[in-house]
């Protein structure tokens, strides 16, 4: 694990993202800097109206009777409204697009990921870094980048308006800008930045408790366990509530502090101004329109102020986001590489541990075209482990797996996909219809291929006597299903992939033996078509082998 990137680092990374829509920040800060320019000069434009009414003097850019100044200042309500709206509509935009694209690449980076990095991973964190964390970057996209320029634009702005007034004007009001803009944000985010980071990080944590409590909620009744998942549930709870209560005590001193610090400035501003009035450097309008403009114009800062509470949380996001965008693969995608057909496989010498343990050792076997294989062992003999390295879900530490005679390493991975098809010992089903699960297998399957695949799984009849038929829905995971049946729409699958080289992981381990026969029966009949690997327990499963390997520990035999 890399250590934890300063904010700076966070945002230039989440900056660079922008570059396909910079034209329409551009726009938006635009928008965002005219608009609040009208709300600063609609209050200095009303304090110019009194001044006129009390026969004081106005500068030349004011209108010299009081229906001019109504005017303008209808005119820069009506503007202020229309170019708050559009500077919204431009951020959110950008926002909405950018998180749809940030979507896309976590989706992309966990599949580079998976599987290798992703067994064992917490599932609940991952599901809050692709929802929740996600989401809550539409604060940096939409309500940080923009106002940071806008703020920025507009001060500089005020801070020559002041200076035109008297130097000391611009220069108080340049401190007040970077006090409230600049210095209180960076105060506030150093103080609030670990509160942040653990609060997303309880926060994921929570959500994979109560996804596995969800889960396993039939075990939790059945056992007793309700109380004991309730108080972990609401230690949990109470956990995430200390987090936030934190935060929300950082963002009410925050608010409090960058309240007294534009109060103060405008206090200040107020008797600047008197002074340079009674030294006459500056007459009695000039004092007004400093002190008005000065009060009405913290609005852009204040928004950058404001915005470092939000921030802490964001940034932690984009912390967890970028982590999982940069995470370097087990195995790396192939691609270019010659097209590959299939003329059997082997395994030359291999030997692979899960970090210090090692599960195969020096192993070598022929796997050749048109043949059932059977790979027999007891548990935690590296069977299954075997599989999942002529799948490439791993490469090997020692040794080579070949398939044709290629190293897989130089294969095309969507050849060696095409190539394998690989049925494990837990199917995974997704809430869907039956047929659309047996049609992963193949993407674009016909009905009828659906259903001739699902007969040499041993399921149409099942399936058939359904009042929906091949439209059931199976349910979350497949909990309408038994075991059995889930297993089976498993091995349709595979039969729908067509695959000449079959993995088949305990295939048989939750069928009767009515129904193993009749999927070991089409086997049989098509290893003129394929060739099929079996790691099972069973002997009965290990009767079609043409040739059975025995798993002795590390090694095989």
């Amino acid at each position: 694990m890399h250590s934890r990137r300063s904010g700076i680092k966070i945002m230039g990374r989440l900056i660079g993202l922008i570059k396909p829509l910079i034209l329409i920040m551009l726009f938006a800060v635009t928008l965002g800097v005219t608009g609040y320019l009208c709300a600063i000069l609609l209050t200095v434009y009303a304090a110019a109206g009194i001044l006129l009414v009390l026969d004081f003097p106005l500068p030349f850019f004011f209108p010299a009777s009081i229906k001019g100044i109504f005017i303008v200042m209808a005119v820069l309500s009506l503007l202020r409204g229309i170019l708050h709206y559009g500077e919204q509509d431009c951020n959110h935009y950008i926002a909405f697009k950018l998180l749809a694209d940030i979507r896309g690449k976590v989706f992309q980076a966990l599949r580079a990921l998976c599987p290798a990095k992703l067994e064992g991973r917490d599932k609940g964190n991952l599901i809050s870094v692709i929802t929740s964390d996600i989401e809550l970057l539409e604060v940096f996209y939409a309500h940080t980048i923009s106002p940071v320029c806008i703020a920025f634009l507009s001060s500089l702005f005020m801070v020559l308006f002041m200076g035109s007034i008297h130097p000391f004007c611009g220069l108080l009001a340049f401190a007040g800008y970077v006090t409230v803009g600049v210095l209180l944000p960076v105060w506030n985010s150093k103080r609030g930045s670990l509160a942040g980071v653990e609060y997303r990080s309880q926060f994921g944590m929570l959500n994979s408790f109560i996804l596995d409590s969800l889960r396993g909620l039939r075990e939790t009744i059945q056992y007793g366990q309700e109380r004991t998942r309730l108080m972990e549930l609401e230690e949990g709870s109470e956990q995430l509530s200390r987090c936030q209560s934190t935060l929300k005590k950082l963002e009410g001193s925050s608010a409090a502090v960058t309240g007294a610090c534009m109060t103060g400035f405008s206090f200040i501003m107020l008797f600047l101004t008197l002074w340079l009035n009674q030294k006459e450097a500056i007459g009695f309008d000039g004092a007004v329109l400093a002190t008005v403009a000065t009060m009405s114009s913290f609005g852009p800062v204040i928004a950058l102020s404001g915005l470092s509470n939000n921030l802490n949380q964001t940034l932690a996001c984009g912390e967890r986001v970028l982590s999982v965008l940069e995470e370097a693969p087990e195995v790396w995608q192939v691609s270019g590489k010659p097209e590959t057909g299939f003329f059997g496989a082997a395994a030359d010498h291999v030997t692979f541990s899960y970090e210090e343990e090692t599960v195969l050792n020096d192993i070598s076997m022929d796997i050749p075209k048109k043949k059932i294989i059977g790979i027999h062992g007891k548990s935690g003999s590296g069977k299954s482990t075997l599989l999942k390295l002529f799948m490439r879900f791993w490469d090997v530490k020692e040794g080579q797996i070949l398939v044709s005679g290629r190293n897989v390493k130089d294969i095309n991975t969507n050849d060696l996909r095409n190539m394998e098809g690989y049925v494990t010992q837990d199917t995974v089903l997704f809430c869907d219809t039956i047929a659309n699960n047996i049609s992963v297998g193949r993407a674009g399957a016909s009905r009828e291929e659906i259903m001739e695949a699902a007969r040499k799984a041993s399921l149409h009849d099942f399936i058939s006597s359904l009042p929906d038929g091949y439209d059931t829905s199976v349910g979350e995971l497949g909990d309408r299903l038994s075991g059995g049946e889930r297993q089976r729409i498993g091995i349709a699958r595979a039969f729908l992939h067509n695959a000449p080289l079959l993995l088949l992981d305990e295939p048989t381990s939750n069928l009767d033996s009515l129904n193993e026969g009749i999927i070991l029966k089409a086997l049989k009949e098509e290893r003129e078509e394929r060739t099929v690997v079996i790691v099972s327990h069973r002997a009965s499963t290990m009767n079609v082998a043409d040739e059975i390997w025995e798993m002795d520990g590390a090694r095989i035999s």
